[in-house]
């Protein structure tokens, strides 16, 4: 990529990961989650090394690239992979997180996490001892509630850094965004950032950007499954905060979303309502984009994330577009899905196929999906 969007959204083809850059102004730019590949010796691999990318278009200040925000849904693998050579290369001005990074043990965690970890429980003690507001780069804020907040290494940390789901944020790094941008906060809820699985403490939220009289609505919801997103949609009053323009499918296209396990049959059954509600949910032009591999025409029983039957779900829908991270515009050579808010509203940035041989992109395909053996461990969490 030559340059970030003025005002938009860049999501990786990073394989079955999240990267999504939030581009609100030439001098603002926020990261949610990371999944930093690292080529392969030969030049076929299709994954984008994030990392390097940023490198070379963020912002500079003090002749360092500068993020502003880097948010973390969840502790998962495919969600941090990288997180350290970034801190390495990127001054990053905050972090947003929530409680469940001190909570889980470092045995639990990959290499990533625990440098994320260790790197947001510096920045909780810089806060503390910060006489007033801490500097860029020390800045942090907790996105949930966790009674771990309230004792041992965290008594004392202030309120101000604490963000409650059904509130809203629009300043990033100290700076107020509130004319571009505004993070209406969704999850996770109290009992699932202390009881739930890691995918149910992810950090959800609504983020509107603006451009004059033009907005988009982008609904950035981590590893949700079916109870938590139904919740988030029964417990929000304002249509408005639920609304999308751009719905990133929850956990790379997963089934969970809307099917539930029957526990006496053992079948998969679809939850219409949620579906329901996400379609009512949505506004001109509404894109579906799944992070991940290509997404198969079916799958066999075990597989993991992306899910034939959930975007079949959501082609029910007959939103403007589905599309998948590693498939556009093939997955022999994909690019960034880049999203504009500009004058004349959202737009999706047009991509070109190169030419490539029919076997050639089979097996792209084929190396994207991986083996046909059903996974014996679950894609993202811990070292996995």
């Amino acid at each position: 990529m030559d340059s970030l969007p003025e005002i938009g959204v860049v999501h990786w083809p990073v394989g079955t990961g999240d990267s999504t850059t939030i581009a609100v102004s030439s001098d603002i730019v926020m990261q949610v989650d990371l999944h930093h590949m690292k080529k392969a010796d030969d030049d076929e691999e299709p994954a984008w090394q994030v990392i390097d990318e940023l490198v070379g278009l963020l912002p500079q200040v003090d002749g360092e690239p500068y993020l502003a925000v880097f948010a973390l849904t969840h502790a998962d693998l495919d969600h941090c992979k990288g997180f350290a050579d970034l801190l390495d290369q990127v001054n990053i001005g905050e972090l947003w997180f929530t409680p469940r990074i001190f909570e889980d043990t470092k045995e639990e965690l990959c290499e990533d996490a625990k440098a994320f970890q260790a790197e947001a429980k510096r920045r909780v003690k810089a806060t503390i001892d910060a006489e007033g507001e801490p500097d860029s780069g020390d800045r942090v804020r907790i996105v949930g509630w966790a009674d771990i907040l309230k004792k041992g290494e965290f008594d004392g940390f202030p309120e101000s850094k604490l963000s409650i789901p059904g509130n809203e944020v629009t300043d990033l790094d100290g700076e107020d965004c509130s004319s571009t941008f505004t993070a209406f906060l969704h999850a996770p809820f109290k009992k699932d950032t202390e009881d739930g699985e890691r995918n149910d403490s992810s950090l959800a939220m609504q983020v509107t950007l603006t451009n004059g009289e033009n907005c988009a609505k982008y609904m950035l919801l981590g590893d949700l499954a079916y109870e938590s997103l139904k919740r988030i949609f029964d417990e929000t009053d304002d249509a408005a905060k639920v609304a999308w323009n751009v719905f990133l499918a929850p956990h790379h296209c997963s089934k969970k979303v809307m099917y539930t396990r029957n526990a006496e049959t053992g079948v998969d059954e679809l939850q219409q309502d949620i579906m329901t509600l996400i379609e009512n949910a949505a506004l001109t032009p509404a894109y579906v984009i799944s992070s991940s591999d290509p997404v198969p025409k079916k799958n066999s029983s075990g597989d993991n994330p992306p899910h034939a039957k959930a975007k079949n779900r959501y082609l029910d829908m007959n939103p403007t577009d589905f599309l998948c991270t590693m498939e556009r515009p093939t997955a022999e050579a994909p690019e960034p899905i880049v999203l504009e808010v500009g004058p004349d509203g959202l737009s999706l940035e047009d991509v070109e196929a190169e030419d490539v041989d029919e076997e050639d992109l089979k097996a792209a395909i084929a190396k994207a999906r991986g083996g046909s053996a059903p996974p014996t461990g679950q894609v993202g969490f811990g070292d996995s």
